[in-house]
């Protein structure tokens, strides 16, 4: 969340907890609460910036075997970087436009592949790419590879999500379970102790 944004939502929620708490204590814990918030909103990551990075870490193996297959036709890398751009289009054709253009401009291959680092995946695969380039190796096998590589980081990535979201759904679960075990075994055994101790004295 930017900054114009962040301090009146953490100024408000502090302003809220000193009234609850009152006095001076409350204007302490109420200034603690919206330093603690500030920072926190700081973190979170705009749904905008979440929803490209899941884009361009479904579009990057894609992109990759578009390169592939326009080098095996007989393209140069410039000419094949700024084709499969052009067409994809988003965060990753965006990047790989960049990237053409640094290319054709008669950049390093590490200079211009850069241009993918800020992309899930994308700075694993431009390292690639340009150490082929540099190295003269096959561009085509390295990218093919790099596709098989990012589609299997997807698909980890997809099962940690799923294996994340079933254990957040037993959050609820035992929130609810706690308290009513608390309150209706562990509350009844300590009130009686409680009540033979004084009975006792």
């Amino acid at each position: 969340m930017r900054g114009w944004r962040r301090w009146p939502a953490a100024l408000l929620a502090g302003a809220a907890v000193g009234l609850g708490v009152g006095g001076r204590p409350g204007i302490a814990v109420g200034a603690g609460v919206a330093a603690v918030l500030f920072v926190v909103l700081g973190r979170v990551e705009p749904g905008r910036v979440r929803r490209e990075r899941a884009v361009a870490r479904s579009d990057l193996p894609f992109a990759a075997d578009r390169l592939a297959a326009a080098l095996r036709a007989g393209s140069s890398p410039d000419r094949a970087v700024l084709a499969v751009g052009e067409v994809l289009g988003g965060p990753v054709g965006r990047r790989l436009l960049q990237a053409g253009r640094a290319l054709r401009r008669g950049a390093a291959p590490e200079a211009a592949w850069a241009h993918l680092d800020d992309l899930p995946g994308g700075a694993r695969l431009g390292r690639a790419a340009a150490r082929s380039a540099e190295h003269g190796l096959a561009l085509t096998r390295t990218l093919q590879r790099q596709a098989s590589d990012l589609r299997a980081a997807q698909a980890a990535a997809a099962t940690a999500g799923v294996r994340r979201v079933g254990v957040l759904a037993m959050v609820p679960v035992a929130a609810c379970f706690l308290p009513a075990f608390v309150l209706a075994g562990v509350v009844p055994v300590v009130v009686a102790v409680v009540r033979d101790v004084f009975t006792a004295l």
